[in-house]
């Protein structure tokens, strides 16, 4: 049987940065534009620049979003690739750990 330890620690993180319910708001902005700075962000999400900045970090230490300075602004964009191989990590770990359900067998 695996267990938690199981989880490659990227994935560990990629799940832990996307627990948090701001984190996945921050994220589906990206469904709009490119990229964003963390002013956008905050006033996007309605919360400070400093907390924005705060779960930016995460997202990016979890390779969910890449980061580039632009003269006094700083600029996040999705890492499109990362997710998707975080993605592929987790259906690959529960397709191990939770394999389909046999049907019952018929009388």
């Amino acid at each position: 049987m695996m267990d938690a330890a199981a989880l490659s620690e990227p994935l560990q993180t990629f799940l832990r940065a996307l627990a948090s319910e701001t984190r996945q708001r921050i994220l589906f902005l990206f469904m709009a534009r490119q990229s964003l700075t963390v002013g956008q962000v905050a006033d996007a999400v309605a919360i400070s620049p400093s907390t924005a900045s705060e779960h930016l970090a995460v997202l990016k230490r979890a390779g969910i979003l890449r980061s580039q300075r632009l003269g006094k602004e700083v600029y996040y964009q999705p890492q499109r690739s990362e997710m998707l191989a975080r993605a592929n990590d987790l259906l690959t770990y529960l397709t191990i750990c939770c394999p389909p359900e046999e049907p019952p067998a018929t009388p």
